[in-house]
């Protein structure tokens, strides 16, 4: 059994500090506090909770604040699963309560970034949810530590229509493709500096592509970004 639902106790709010500080190192995503003042001003603060050995435990969290005055936008500054917790479509069911619970609040869009270097999250965000990119920064937040293990903070930018999910581009329509590794984080770890080699590289390619006027229009597992005309 699992549950999601508001973390509106501080106590659940400590306990999610400490789950986002488990799942990303040293450098804290978010605080307390912060969350917190979150949640009490009215934004998206939860929890995912499993009980399947008759004891609750908090999973997973995903955090996302409201956008510019009449956009109708919510930023997700992020939604994180234990490791042990991914693959089973426990992250998928996640996204889908933020985005039933922007729905619900007249949401038509949600926004965030990610590392183009993590093919598990292009994958899940691009192909899975049907996001859209929409921009491309180079070190975005700077260098830290966290997912990025102390290499440069390269972001895609993505937008994610929640009445307008993307579709993979056709295969014909296809005109380039970038390959990324399979499992950078594992990468990071063992030959950090194979990962920042594979940065630089990605960058290059990302931006030559963009460049030529090509839009990214998808992740395949396998053959990497996509662009079409």
């Amino acid at each position: 059994m699992r549950s999601i639902r508001d973390l509106d106790t501080v106590e659940l709010i400590i306990d999610a500090q400490g789950l986002l500080d488990s799942i990303r190192g040293p450098e804290r995503v978010i605080d307390a506090g912060t969350l917190r003042a979150l949640e009490h001003s009215g934004n998206y603060v939860v929890g995912l909770f499993d009980d399947e050995d008759g004891e609750e435990r908090m999973v997973g969290a995903s955090i996302a604040f409201f956008g510019e005055p009449g956009k109708r936008t919510m930023h997700s500054h992020i939604t994180a699963l234990l490791p042990e917790y991914r693959g089973r479509g426990w992250g998928r069911e996640l996204k889908e309560h933020q985005r039933q619970w922007a729905f619900s609040r007249e949401v038509g869009r949600i926004t965030w970034t990610f590392d183009p270097l993590v093919a598990r999250n292009a994958h899940f965000f691009l192909t899975v949810l049907g996001a859209r990119v929409t921009g491309y920064t180079i070190n975005h937040y700077g260098i830290f530590g966290g997912g990025d293990a102390g290499d440069e903070s390269d972001r895609l930018d993505v937008e994610w229509m929640l009445a307008d999910i993307a579709k993979p581009p056709a295969s014909d329509a296809v005109v380039a493709t970038v390959e990324i590794p399979s499992d950078v984080e594992s990468m990071r770890e063992t030959d950090p500096d194979a990962a920042h080699e594979w940065r630089l590289r990605l960058r290059a390619e990302m931006e030559a592509q963009l460049d030529k006027g090509l839009r990214l229009a998808g992740f395949e597992t396998g053959r990497g970004y996509l662009f079409t005309k």
